[in-house]
């Protein structure tokens, strides 16, 4: 029995019966592509960041819900967890649209870091890869079919995109950190 009011299919709805012509993957993945670049945590930056990908300006209780996916972010990166939640279909839609969505989620995510990141040369070479990673998924939607390989490959990129910000978001926060200096010994 598909769950009837899924967070994903709940923020759809909203998104579509107020005009915003966006996938809640699409949202969640620029958010989170934002906030791995360390640019924090305000609502009215986070607002401005989205508004182009709304194409309006949001409702009150559009700006509610995105301020409260901002907190829900927030909360997963700064926290104890070591893992993130995706905002995307449940497992009882099919295949292809799950793929989609974690498609638009990459996308998304990419477009968020690329345009909030302010020096990518910074980065290692496993966030690289990492960035690299996210734009081959981005490109995996037509690659899935409904079969158990399918879905074991949707489930196998579903866990290491629930890492990946957290490898990002850390490796940002600690060379926007500086360097302590070293107390003199006279």
């Amino acid at each position: 029995m598909p769950i009837q009011n899924s967070p994903y299919d709940a923020f759809s709805k909203l998104l579509s019966t107020s005009g915003h012509p966006c996938s809640p993957a699409e949202l969640h993945g620029v958010l989170l592509g934002r906030s791995c670049t360390g640019v924090g945590f305000d609502a009215d930056n986070w607002l401005a960041d989205v508004a182009e990908l709304l194409e309006t300006e949001p409702t009150e209780n559009v700006r509610n819900a995105l301020i409260g996916l901002q907190e829900m972010v927030k909360g997963e990166l700064t926290g104890d967890d070591v893992t993130v939640v995706l905002l995307l279909p449940t497992d009882e839609t099919p295949l292809t649209e799950r793929a989609a969505a974690l498609g638009q989620w990459c996308q998304g995510f990419l477009s968020g870091f690329g345009l909030n990141c302010r020096d990518s040369s910074m980065l290692s070479t496993e966030a690289t890869e990492v960035l690299q990673d996210l734009a081959a998924i981005s490109q995996v939607q037509d690659a899935l079919e409904e079969s158990e390989d399918g879905e074991s490959d949707y489930m196998e990129v579903m866990e290491y995109l629930r890492v990946a910000p957290l490898l990002l978001f850390t490796e940002t926060k600690k060379s926007a950190e500086p360097v302590a200096a070293k107390p003199s010994l006279h």
